[in-house]
């Protein structure tokens, strides 16, 4: 009887190791994660790694005609597909390695074992205003209070002197 419980034990200790050993295989194919993706006129590319973080910014002499409003969201649209894509290559990696009952979208994002009420509201962003205001013609340098956006403005005498 003493031989069964040694080869138990011998058995429960390979299953270790080799879990083990899978878990470090997994844990350096995650930390090697890496993905990228370009807006579709091709002026931004963005890197991130495996936790979504933004490593590597490229924008082209092209993107410099758009609007800063412009060229944020296009950074912000191009950086959640490189994310997108990362997460895609995490999950890939993840699954292999998972009771096959568990969701690795729901681990990751750590909402595994939450229920529908317990789970935190969808991130909602305020789309961006392209407001075409034009500040070419402002006179940074008066003391005077400016008029609110969009009234009409009047020049006083010595502004029209100036001119």
């Amino acid at each position: 009887m003493t031989s069964d419980h040694r080869a138990q034990v011998d058995e429960l200790l390979a299953d270790y190791r080799r879990s083990r050993e899978q878990l470090a295989v997994t844990h350096r194919e995650l930390a090697a994660i890496s993905a990228s993706a370009t807006s579709p006129d091709g002026c931004v590319t963005a890197v991130v790694d495996a936790q979504g973080v933004l490593t590597e910014l490229l924008i082209a002499d092209a993107a410099y005609r758009l609007r800063p409003p412009q060229l944020a969201e296009v950074v912000v649209r191009t950086t959640q597909a490189a994310v997108a894509r990362a997460m895609e290559k995490m999950l890939h990696a993840l699954t292999p390695v998972l009771p096959a009952a568990t969701d690795p979208e729901a681990l990751v994002r750590g909402t595994a074992d939450l229920t529908e009420d317990e789970l935190p509201p969808p991130n909602r962003r305020a789309p961006l205003v392209d407001d075409d205001e034009d500040f070419d013609q402002r006179d940074w340098l008066s003391t005077e209070a400016a008029p609110p956006l969009g009234a009409p403005t009047q020049s006083t005498p010595s502004q029209r002197r100036n001119r």
